[in-house]
């Protein structure tokens, strides 16, 4: 049986021939019915257009309201439309029977300008082009499967002979098409990438732009991280910080592009390389020295601030790396910021998860503490009571900072941070981070402090544990060892005994 698909007409309407073989040429895309179930159905954006000027022209629609008709319909056959450009393509002026994106058309005097080597006009439809591809993904889509790619990197090769501000504009051009793709990198733009990031280091737009392409290129695609790392990305992005150290989109991109290097976001791949390159901006490239001092650079941006405790974070992935920061005095930076930009909430959020990154080593939670870390993170929590976010990181890093060290714990206790912990879970019942975190902070201070059960009880824990184990899953077990130790009453049911016979329910 064939999948058809038409546009929404009118009862009074009759079924044009040509949307007849509109119907028929989608359903060719998925011949066979059991396919339709295993795939997402899609449209080649052809044949929206073709719905859309059926339309128009045989029920006298008007553009806005045609494709509004050809979403409706092609949506309610369950088709995804996600990659479909859904604006009414214009025809040229002599009439010709096939209309134009506008994207396609600055894309077409793309070329031609640069097929005749002039950098003026190129620069004009390169303004065009990412005018078009910032508006929607499925402008950048459209682009890429008609062939912008390697126009794109024609022009670029025109820039690079020495039109710095087309340069620019061409990889500006080039972020906006990958972004979300990054496939479309190959090994050509791969080397050219690097190359133009080497030969431009000294300029801060040119760094700005490149790198924001090394991200694009990167995110969601191990083989690229693999690729550009090889050829010597890494130096070049924390070269960038050190060099335009005062530059706020250079650091902000190269932040950036740093903490991606060590995603391991790629589904297609079994495992990725995000420890070896954290290692490797860390021991290679002295990342963390060139991260804390970047941070004294900016002690009023706090979105920049941000952005360097959150690679900060990233980074923190070894137990001699935990130790460099504190050497570095990194530690003293993220106490003074904790303290003195207690304001900012996202500051904050970003400072939170760098002390509990670094607080994985045992040495560095001692020095957390005596630095005065969990009366600030106390107090951050109590501040921001609000911010699920920020509630959730404060109850995790004072979590970390008591395991395994009971005079931590009393610290913790003394400084009022149990009853923050239990007045995040009165506050966020519904968030399942908020109320897990809490938990296990709970467990860790009275696990090796039996003393301080009895006063976390006659701050109503145990209820609140208790409602935190019945409504979200994930802190079952978590709130079953808090129970525990503390003394409460926990049901254990022994699911199998080892013998023979069916599982009891």
């Amino acid at each position: 049986m064939v999948a058809r698909f038409s546009v929404a007409i009118s009862p009074s309407m009759k079924l044009s021939s040509h949307l007849l073989s509109l119907g028929a040429s989608v359903g060719h895309l998925w011949p066979h019915t059991e396919e339709l179930k295993m795939a997402s159905k899609r449209i080649t954006q052809e044949t929206f257009d073709a719905a859309v000027r059926e339309n128009i022209e045989e029920f006298e629609m008007g553009p806005e309201e045609a494709v509004k008709e050809a979403v409706k319909q092609f949506e309610s056959q369950g088709v995804d439309l996600s990659n479909i450009v859904k604006m009414t393509p214009k025809v040229s002026a002599d009439g010709a029977q096939e209309p134009i994106h506008d994207i396609l058309q600055a894309l077409d005097d793309l070329q031609e300008s640069v097929a005749h080597s002039h950098p003026q006009e190129a620069s004009a439809h390169l303004a065009r082009f990412c005018e078009q591809c910032k508006q929607h993904k499925a402008c950048r889509f459209l682009a890429a499967e008609k062939g912008a790619y390697p126009i794109l990197l024609a022009t670029w090769k025109l820039a690079a002979a020495g039109d710095p501000g087309l340069l620019i504009q061409a990889l500006n051009a080039l972020s906006a098409l990958t972004e979300g793709q990054p496939d479309l990198l190959d090994t050509q733009g791969l080397q050219l990438l690097v190359a133009t990031l080497a030969r431009n280091a000294d300029s801060a737009n040119v760094t700005s732009s490149g790198i924001r392409c090394v991200r694009h290129a990167c995110l969601k695609h191990e083989q690229n991280r693999q690729s550009l790392v090889k050829a010597g990305v890494l130096p070049l992005l924390t070269g960038a910080i050190s060099r335009h150290r005062h530059c706020a989109d250079v650091v902000r991109e190269a932040c950036w592009a740093l903490r991606v290097m060590t995603f391991d976001d790629d589904i297609r791949v079994p495992f990725g390389h995000a420890h070896d390159h954290a290692k490797m901006i860390v021991q290679e490239n002295g990342g963390l020295k060139v991260l804390i001092e970047a941070a004294k650079a900016f002690p009023d941006n706090p979105s920049i601030l941000s952005e360097l405790c959150s690679t900060l974070s990233r980074l923190a992935v070894r137990n001699e790396f935990c130790q460099e920061v504190v050497d570095l005095g990194g530690l003293n930076v993220l106490v003074a910021l904790l303290a003195d930009c207690n304001d900012h909430q996202d500051l904050v959020k970003q400072v939170l998860s760098a002390l509990r990154a670094i607080a994985g080593n045992d040495d560095v939670k001692d020095a957390i503490v005596r630095a005065g870390g969990t009366e600030s993170i106390v107090a951050a929590m109590t501040r921001h009571l609000a911010s699920p976010q920020v509630c959730e990181q404060s109850c995790a890093a004072l979590c970390v900072l008591a395991l395994r060290k009971p005079e931590n714990s009393r610290v913790i206790m003394e400084g009022g941070g149990a009853l923050a912990a239990l007045q995040a879970m009165k506050a966020h019942p519904q968030e399942a981070g908020v109320q897990k975190q809490a938990c296990m902070l709970i467990r860790n201070l009275v696990a090796r402090r039996q003393a301080f059960s009895q006063p976390i009880l006659d701050l109503g824990a145990e209820a609140l544990i208790s409602q935190a184990r019945a409504a979200h899953r994930d802190c079952e077990d978590v709130a079953k060892a808090a129970l525990r130790d503390l003394g409460c009453h926990v049901e254990l049911r022994e699911l199998w005994t080892g013998q023979k016979g069916n599982l009891a329910p």
